[in-house]
């Protein structure tokens, strides 16, 4: 079967007949088996998704099928979809199965979309490199030897290897855009509140957003456009308005780019990405848009603030399992305590053990002001720093990642590097801005690079746009060398 950029293109097929959503299912399934070394699935639903894909024939032939038609979607192990299982990678939810679905999820069926499983990611979306899951490392489809990047590692290597067309994941401090740009593949981290979490297992609940990860703007620009909006289950999503993204996807004018010069310039970033960044900020500069470094002190305070904030609430999200109420229990329940204890020690792994740890230390009274109350104060000043920044600019670039997809068990002892590849994506979290990852190339090593653009706050329309006309200047640009 040829290869399908966009949904569009697929959805042509379906309409004339030279394609079937039942032979695009069994194309996916095929995929997956002969790709099982890569662990991206958890759980694979070929019958479900078969018979679904044979009800979504039936609309097409009979003019009733939905925006989605022909979309084959995996879904992150965090997101709630009724009668399946849902794990978040962790031992703890063993054959728990959600009695619900996700918001994001259900719009997206509505309109006929085919769920054909869901994929292994860091378990409670904890992680950089997908190393932390109970079922076992992901691997990079571009080189098994290397992770693809976390917490939604399996969703978008899933992409990356053609095993569904799309996935959905979810975004905490660069968990859809940095595994995004480690395969070579689109990653969209809405602006809070854009997009209904209920559904969504929680890590850090004023940080998390879903998104999509996509072979193209195009098919971001609406998936978003249908998950967006209003919900009466989640109290802290948006009833504003969600703009028509796919019918405005031209870019037009000139636009006016900042980028941090320590983010794009330092010694420390990956050469090849230096340097492929900046020849990007040249080539627009080349076109006319107004490309200027600048400098923002407090983002040398960024990662220290979203790591004290979202391991509290992850302390306090994560208290939830215990044992009790559902989810697995340890056999050692001498009494109460021991219940807790041991379930919660047997369940848990490393990493989220570690954060739960270091979040019910800041959280705890002799520390709360100096840690948590601070990191807050701080978090209100980055925001109001990034605001002033969206005052003069469009748009914010930088790197996604400042390396290419590093070694399995590279720095698995080593946390403080780990934590550190989420440096320029943790601020899009922090503030709440929209960022999407889109590709821009590999390495000399086939390893793909990202690069990463910034919105002011609800801007996902003009964020998709210029990611639109980026994205087809890059192509242009790797099809001219």
């Amino acid at each position: 079967m040829k290869e399908y950029p966009t949904l569009t293109e697929i959805q042509n097929d379906l309409r004339e007949g030279g394609l079937t959503c039942v032979q695009l299912v069994n194309h996916y399934l095929e995929r997956i088996e002969s790709n099982a070394h890569l662990n991206v699935f958890v759980d694979v639903y070929s019958e479900e998704a078969l018979l679904l894909a044979s009800e979504v024939d039936t609309k097409i032939k009979n003019g009733t099928a939905g925006r989605l038609a022909g979309l084959v979607i995996g879904l992150k192990d965090v997101l709630a979809h009724k009668g399946h299982g849902v794990q978040a990678g962790s031992r703890i939810l063993d054959n728990y199965k959600s009695p619900y679905t996700a918001t994001a999820v259900q719009r997206l069926l509505d309109e006929d979309a085919i769920v054909i499983g869901r994929q292994n990611c860091d378990e409670f979306a904890m992680g950089s490199s997908n190393e932390n899951s109970a079922f076992g490392p992901v691997l990079n489809a571009a080189d098994p030897s290397k992770v693809p990047g976390g917490s939604s590692g399996g969703s978008a290597v899933a992409v990356q290897a053609g095993l569904c067309h799309v996935s959905l994941g979810s975004d905490t401090g660069g968990s859809v855009r940095q595994p995004a740009a480690f395969c070579g593949v689109v990653g969209v981290k809405p602006s809070y509140g854009r997009v209904s979490r209920w559904g969504l297992l929680a890590y850090a609940s004023s940080f998390d957003c879903i998104g999509p990860i996509t072979k193209s703007v195009e098919d971001a620009a609406l998936i978003l456009e249908i998950m967006a909006g209003g919900d009466e289950f989640d109290s802290t999503v948006s009833a504003k308005a969600v703009p028509a993204y796919t019918k405005k996807l031209e870019w037009n004018g000139k636009a006016r780019i900042g980028y941090l010069r320590n983010s794009v310039e330092n010694e420390a970033i990956a050469p090849e990405i230096r340097e492929q960044t900046l020849d990007v900020l040249n080539r627009l500069r080349a076109q006319g848009h107004e490309v200027t470094p600048i400098e923002m002190p407090l983002l040398d305070f960024l990662l220290p603030t979203y790591y004290i904030l979202t391991t509290a609430e992850a302390s306090s999200n994560l208290s939830r399992f215990d044992g009790v109420r559902y989810g697995s229990r340890s056999a050692v329940t001498g009494d109460l305590d021991a219940l807790y204890k041991n379930t919660r020690t047997e369940g848990f792994g490393e990493e989220v053990r570690r954060r739960i740890l270091l979040g019910t230390f800041v959280l705890s009274a002799n520390y709360y002001d100096a840690y948590y109350t601070k990191a807050q104060r701080v978090r209100r000043l980055v925001r109001e720093e990034t605001e002033r920044f969206f005052e003069q600019f469009d748009f914010l670039i930088s790197p996604v990642t400042p390396t290419t997809a590093f070694t399995i068990g590279e720095k698995t002892d080593d946390p403080l590097q780990m934590y550190l590849a989420d440096i320029f994506t943790v601020q899009a979290n922090v503030v709440g801005n929209p960022a999407i990852s889109i590709p821009n190339g590999v390495d000399r090593d086939g390893m793909p690079i990202g690069i990463q653009i910034m919105a002011p706050f609800f801007e996902e329309e003009k964020m998709l746009s210029f990611a639109n006309h980026l994205s087809t200047t890059l192509k242009e640009n790797i099809l001219e060398a």
